[in-house]
């Protein structure tokens, strides 16, 4: 099984294996040209029209039982602009494959996501973002796009061209067009120096404005059932290079993180009791390391083990509070949850439906392993999230309606009269977006 979706059959399931959906049929556009006659042709025929990238969302954003356009022959970089400082790629490129490219032409992102296994246009549809104090998320590093609109034609958008259309293209959900191609601002490859440490949770959260404050990109892993955390600090550093050995690397990484984490999951699912002591003993494997290299080798790490995720963000000043809350349910409860909660930060953006869209935020993702019932834990989390107006990520396991995300985004009335003026008919609706923007 690769890190990607799947389709066998004729039913496409996504990555975290909770959902599955049957297409009418399939298409592998070769060129822009090609994706428009598809758009064209699915009107022609009365069908939906849905793109999915890696199927990394644990929502069903990229289901239809439409037209599944896949995107992989639309990939590669289009033009380097290194007077602008821009990239322009194509839509269906990985993000693993366009930060390997950069690198080779002495360029980066100036912030990523976690992982790297999605295509640009899913990873910044849905709003995929990485922490940062003063970098935001991937679609904030956007300049400009290009979209198949629901009448076949090609738009492009940036701040000049389009703008109303740029402001919630970045982050459109799939529901205003299928995107491209992205240009993106890259500046010349930098290092950061990646801190890691374990911490006991009351220290985080008693320190933790000083803790963002001071650094470029702060971000901790706490253990439920524990009072352990384990903080990432990245910084950037003038060098050397000391990039974490093969064997360190091997070890910490894949051994521990993937591999040990993997066995202690299948343990816990089938004995929920050992769940705690697990905790403890995977808080405690990970000690301290300091390393440097190039962004993407510090920011992005391989998940191999499977899981289901929610996330939501929060003003920022209302992270602590949130935190404590979260701790004090699954330490009252008879939950046991064997995944670390990660909590990670992000500054205002101009993105109509950002979920850090006019507000300094903060990110509290919880996890429960693939296979392991994850309800009551994901429905007790998103009480606490949305009594401090959290935003779920677009992605990620939530059950918010548009009602509710009317009143959480100043910007959303203007996000659904676009997506009218741009799909009147509803070319690209799917139940999920009909639920989270209304019909």
């Amino acid at each position: 099984m690769s890190s990607t979706a799947s389709a066998k059959n004729g039913t496409w399931r996504n990555w975290g294996g909770n959902v599955v959906s049957r297409p009418a049929r399939e298409v592998t556009p070769a060129s822009v040209e090609e994706l428009a006659a598809a758009v064209r042709q699915a009107a022609e025929d009365g069908l939906t029209v849905k793109p999915v990238g890696t199927g990394h969302s644990f929502t069903s954003i990229a289901a239809t039982d439409g037209v599944l356009i896949r995107p992989q022959l639309l990939t590669g970089i289009r033009k380097i602009d290194r007077d602008a400082m821009t990239v322009t790629v194509e839509a269906g490129t990985p993000l693993k494959r366009l930060n390997v490219a950069l690198a080779r032409e002495g360029l980066s992102l100036t912030n990523m996501g976690d992982i790297m296994e999605q295509t640009v246009s899913g990873a910044t549809s849905t709003g995929t973002h990485g922490t940062g104090r003063d970098s935001a998320s991937i679609a904030a590093q956007i300049r400009g796009l290009e979209l198949v609109t629901a009448d076949g034609s090609v738009l492009t958008c940036s701040e000049k061209e389009n703008p109303e259309v740029f402001a919630a293209a970045r982050i459109g959900l799939g529901a205003l067009g299928i995107v491209t191609a992205i240009t993106f601002a890259v500046e010349p490859v930098f290092l950061l120096t990646a801190r890691e440490e374990p911490m006991p949770i009351d220290r985080v959260l008693a320190e933790f404005d000083a803790l963002w404050a001071e650094n470029e990109h702060f971000e901790f892993y706490w253990f439920p059932h524990t009072g352990s955390t384990n903080t990432k600090r990245n910084n950037r550093s003038a060098g050397p290079e000391k990039p974490v050995g093969q064997v360190a690397g091997w070890f910490e990484d894949e051994f521990l993180s993937n591999g040990v984490f993997q066995v202690a999951q299948w343990v816990g699912r089938a004995v929920p009791a050992t769940v705690p002591t697990i905790a403890r003993v995977s808080s405690r494997a990970l000690s301290a390391r300091t390393y440097t290299d190039i962004p993407y080798k510090v920011y992005t790490s391989p998940r191999r083990v499977r899981f289901v995720e929610m996330e939501y963000a929060v003003p920022r000043e209302a992270l602590t509070e949130t935190l404590r809350e979260l701790k004090a349910m699954v330490d009252r409860s008879d939950l046991r949850v064997s995944f670390p909660v990660e909590v990670r930060t992000a500054p205002a953006d101009d993105i109509s439906l950002s979920t850090a869209s006019g507000r300094d935020s903060a990110y509290v993702a919880v996890h429960m392993f693939k296979g392991t019932p994850y309800q009551a834990y994901f429905t007790a989390a998103e009480h606490i999230f949305t009594a401090h107006e959290g935003r779920p990520h677009w992605g990620k396991v939530h059950t918010r309606d548009a009602e509710y995300f009317a009143g959480v985004y100043p910007r959303f009335g203007e996000f659904t009269a676009l997506r009218d003026r741009l799909d009147p008919d509803r070319r690209f609706q799917n139940d999920y977006l009909r639920r989270v923007l209304g019909s």
